[in-house]
């Protein structure tokens, strides 16, 4: 009897180490290997059918998404975009129902390497026996590009899908055609309502009747449409604009 309590945690033991024991790092290699070829070839379905359904990612500067919706916008966007991927594992590790892998990573565009960087995959067990990737993160080996300041991206977005106008015209009184340009219900107003998001003025130093504008334009027939009209045409006259005068650029792109 009392050599029967001895064996028995040792029994235990060799149990409980062979439930911890390390799995077969090729039953996730394998799975990795089926998401480098599902993206080559262009098959967002196999790629999906990799993931859990509530599955993380945690792409190289930007927000982590969740779940199946996700992983198609996330991939179906490379496949879209004609990329390709080329994938080497570095270290596999399997425990029980739960597995990483980590690499590196190639992003291709034909031959063209666009992109490198190594990459974690977190795979669990399913209840079918098979793996599925629950978290995946990959970051890029290349510097990310330098943020701008707010004032100028405000500016990129404001100037975004616009086209600048030049007018150059002479005024009666170039005092008063500026006070138009100033303060409430100014020519601003008028101008923004009808496709002119933004408007400079100028003024020649030598000359403060030669006046002129840069105006960034939204919507050109609006814009049109409002220069063209009585309201226009009555607000020129009001503001002194000598209408011979006028000379028009449009930016070229």
């Amino acid at each position: 009897m009392k050599r029967l309590f001895l064996v028995m945690p040792f029994l235990l033991i060799v149990t409980a180490c062979n439930q911890a024991a390390p799995g077969d790092p090729s039953a996730i290699t394998s799975r990795s290997d089926a998401w480098e070829a599902a993206l080559n070839a262009k098959d967002i379905d196999a790629i999906a059918a990799l993931y859990t359904s509530d599955a993380r990612l945690m792409p190289p500067n930007g927000e982590m998404s969740t779940g199946q919706d996700a992983v198609r916008a996330t991939f179906g966007g490379m496949i879209d975009a004609g990329l390709s991927a080329d994938l080497a594992n570095v270290e596999t590790q399997v425990s029980g129902g739960i597995g990483y892998n980590v690499g590196t990573y190639e992003l291709l565009d034909g031959d063209d390497v666009v992109d490198t960087g190594k990459f974690i995959e977190i795979w669990h067990r399913g209840d079918d026996g098979q793996w599925y990737m629950a978290n995946d993160i990959w970051n890029s080996d290349r510097a990310a590009a330098p943020a701008k300041p707010k004032g100028m991206q405000k500016r990129m977005r404001m100037h975004k899908g616009m086209t600048h106008v030049m007018i150059l015209h002479e005024v009666e009184d170039g005092a008063h055609w500026l006070e138009a340009w100033r303060g409430e219900d100014s020519r601003h107003d008028l101008f923004k309502a009808n496709g002119a998001m933004k408007v400079h003025t100028f003024q020649s130093a030598d000359n403060p009747n030669l006046t002129g504008l840069v105006i960034g334009v939204k919507d050109m027939a609006a814009f049109q449409a409002m220069l063209q009209s009585e309201e226009g045409q009555a607000a020129a006259t009001e503001d002194g604009v000598d209408m011979e005068s006028i000379t028009t650029l449009l930016e070229v792109k």
